[in-house]
């Protein structure tokens, strides 16, 4: 992008180009082979243990007879870009640009067995990975009439006329 050679001043080329002078006269410092040896048996240990954070990987390497500090490995682990897989909070939070649908059911009715249908899947972690749990509900709206009334208040442990039942729950 940027030809020293050329007619143009190093300083006008930085201007078109958009890009600060000061990145054109950087130079990269080159890494100490003491970091680079760190950096390889960070990448061991981070095929071995990949839930393990700079402080489980600064633990090891203690263990191991290195001295190094955790902001240290933190830093080289960033200039690797690895990190420790674990699951994260905030799981439900949905990511920007993806579409968030409207609600159907708001003001509708739910009158008969069958109208309304649910479905939610979720993962739950194991000792060995994870399974996935998925759930069909059906969405029933019962209200007790007075003619209903002893079975219901016997089915749902004393309830009274009018009242509703949770969806799922059906009476008597």
């Amino acid at each position: 992008m940027i030809n020293r050679e050329h007619g143009l001043p190093i300083t006008k080329q930085a201007q078109v180009l958009r890009i600060s002078r000061g990145s054109v006269y950087y130079l990269t410092r080159p890494m100490p082979e003491a970091d680079l040896a760190i950096m390889r048996r960070l990448d061991r240990l981070h095929l071995e243990f990949p839930f393990a954070g700079s402080r489980m990987l600064q633990g090891l390497l203690v263990a191991e007879g290195r001295k190094i500090g955790r902001r240290h490995v933190k830093t080289l682990m960033q200039r690797m870009g690895i990190e420790a897989l674990y699951r994260r909070p905030r799981t439900t939070k949905p990511e920007p640009g993806h579409k968030i649908y409207p609600y159907l059911l708001r003001g509708a009715a739910i009158t008969r067995p069958n109208q309304v249908w649910a479905m939610d899947i979720t993962y739950i972690p194991m000792a060995r990975g994870f399974v996935y749990l998925a759930v069909v509900l059906i969405a029933v709206n019962v209200r007790a009439g007075p003619g209903r009334l002893n079975r219901v208040s016997a089915s749902i442990g004393g309830a009274s006329a009018g009242v509703r039942l949770p969806c799922g729950v059906a009476a008597g």
